[in-house]
């Protein structure tokens, strides 16, 4: 059933216009509100949240719809921080945090060539 979930939220978010996302959005739920009621519940108290980026321009729509470079950046963080308890202060970990961001950052992937 994941498949068929993930194809239609992905039909949502990927809609040329807001009115053909929130349609989308709509019929979704419709669909599997009787199979996963909770979890289509929580998908239709958060709709205007998640369809915000309707609100922009549509040429920026790529650039708001895709986290995975900032999360990268921030799983190296996280994985080294992690690697690296209680060695150091406080000061010495938010060192350490900068230059790993920094380093990412130089070898980040503009969006558009993602």
């Amino acid at each position: 059933m994941q498949p068929k979930i993930k194809e239609a939220l992905h039909n949502i978010w990927q809609a040329e216009t807001r009115e053909k996302a929130y349609a989308a959005f709509d019929n979704r739920v419709a669909r599997f509100s009787l199979k996963y009621p909770k979890a289509m519940e929580c998908l239709a108290k958060d709709k205007d949240s998640m369809l915000t980026f309707y609100d922009y321009p549509a040429e920026n729509w790529q650039h708001t719809r895709t986290t995975n470079p900032v999360e990268s950046v921030f799983a190296t963080v996280r994985l080294r921080t992690a690697k690296t308890k209680n060695c150091g202060n406080r000061t010495t970990t938010l060192t350490m945090a900068f230059k790993l961001m920094e380093v990412a950052q130089r070898k980040m992937v503009p969006v558009e060539r993602l």
